[in-house]
């Protein structure tokens, strides 16, 4: 079938996109068939649908989540390698775990994002609900997974959403085990992160050997998968970036050596503002976070925007995503990453629509599939009432998300009201 839409006002989704008005992009099946103004095209169609000058753009893609967490803020710390052993002991709660990983996806979707890339998850829990939305047994956007990353003993989610490696040739044997599921990629943790820190001053704490992260990059490259990291300081950042990781998960305050290796390696740079950003900024009383949680949270958080700003100001690509599963961060609130974009990276809203469009796209090479609305790519869009490029809150409550050609109006999202209403301070 084809479908019209017509009467919108299209943001396209390249670097420099202006809003255009009466345009018409016209899908067939689950492709963009074509985009025109409005009346210039003569072509039959099967049903047109008028906007009413609505808003038209790409659906966003979210480059860094965790599946299997909702980002509700617990008062008390919790054991994750204990809660995974209880939640894959048996085959009831496996079956609970792989639901309520499909609810998530739904949400995702229902918030905008078409595309999502999974980065640890529990088991094969991500390819299989991926794999399910790609023959149409349950909805959810598309989905780039690494299922269980590799982190080292006393690591980064070591026990729960990583194995851990105990040697560079054990690295090695992980990547061949993660690959028997078939992901899209192979996640590592060279860092510890902020509530792995001890004491104040040393977030993100190099954990896992050089000649591990080596090992692991070596046999992902043979298999044909690249590689994304953990990092949250300096030394990792140079670490991974000597070692052959592809794209650095979070980054940190880069030295000139850090720049160039970014340029001689050609490795990207995915930003992930949300995640820090309660650690630093709430107050401890909201948070549930301690002093040395928090003054860690600030030194991560205010790595995070250096590393962002010195890759933009030296070309290096940057992607974005919101670690969804940390507290706070949910799995329908990447609009509010591309406004902590603008508000502490300086970037223009143009620009932020862009990296979380056709930027992202192109960073993890589907960009001949998404991220932009052209002629042959997959009908993947977004309409809302008021122009997100004057406030991107314009993208929390949708008019209609559509994915590979199939419609949803009004999509309805359950949300967590508290973390609403915190949030919302900030912006």
């Amino acid at each position: 079938m084809k479908i019209l839409y017509k009467n919108c006002t299209l943001l396209n989704g390249t670097e420099n996109m202006i809003p255009q008005e009466n345009m018409s992009v016209m899908i067939e099946d689950d492709r963009i068939h074509s985009v025109f103004p409005d009346g210039a095209s003569s072509e039959p169609f099967d049903e047109d649908i008028d906007l009413n000058g609505s808003f038209l753009l790409p659906g966003l893609i979210n480059l860094h989540i965790h599946v299997p967490a909702n980002g509700t803020p617990k008062k008390k710390e919790v054991d994750n390698s204990k809660k995974v052993r209880i939640l894959t002991s048996t085959s009831l709660t496996k079956y609970i775990v792989k639901k309520m990983c499909e609810t998530y996806m739904r949400t995702e979707l229902m918030s905008g994002c078409t595309t999502v890339r999974a980065v640890g998850g529990v088991q094969d829990f991500d390819s299989r609900v991926r794999d399910e939305i790609n023959n149409g047994e349950t909805t959810g956007p598309r989905m780039l997974v690494a299922n269980m990353a590799i982190s080292v003993p006393g690591g980064h989610m070591a026990g729960s959403l990583a194995y851990e490696a105990t040697s560079a040739e054990h690295a090695r044997k992980l990547v061949d085990l993660i690959a028997k599921d078939g992901p899209d990629l192979i996640k590592l943790m060279v860092t510890g992160g902020v509530l792995d820190a001890k004491k104040v001053g040393e977030p993100g704490v190099l954990r896992m050997p050089p000649e591990y992260v080596k090992a692991a990059c070596d046999e992902a490259h043979k298999l044909g998968y690249y590689v994304a990291a953990h990092v949250e300081s300096p030394e990792g950042v140079r670490v991974a970036l000597e070692n052959g990781v592809d794209t650095i998960e979070h980054g940190a305050k880069p030295d000139e050596q850090i720049i160039s290796l970014f340029k001689i390696t050609g490795a990207k740079l995915i930003t992930t503002l949300s995640p820090a950003l309660p650690y630093a900024l709430f107050d401890r009383s909201v948070s549930y976070c301690s002093e040395t949680a928090q003054e860690n949270g600030k030194i991560v958080f205010e790595g995070i925007i250096d590393c962002a700003k010195s890759a933009l100001e030296n070309g290096i690509p940057v992607g974005l995503g919101t670690d969804t599963g940390c507290p706070f961060i949910t799995h329908y609130d990447m609009w509010r990453e591309l406004h902590y974009f603008v508000k502490y990276c300086g970037v223009s809203p143009s620009f932020a629509l862009y990296t979380a469009t056709l930027g992202n796209a192109r960073i993890v090479g589907i960009d001949n599939e998404t991220g932009s609305i052209e002629a042959g790519k997959s009908a993947d869009f977004i309409v809302c009432n008021s122009n997100p490029l004057n406030d991107f809150s314009a993208l929390r409550n949708l008019d209609l998300v559509v994915f590979r050609g199939r419609a949803f109006p009004k999509p309805k999202i359950k949300k967590n009201l508290k973390v609403e209403k915190e949030l919302d301070k900030w912006l």
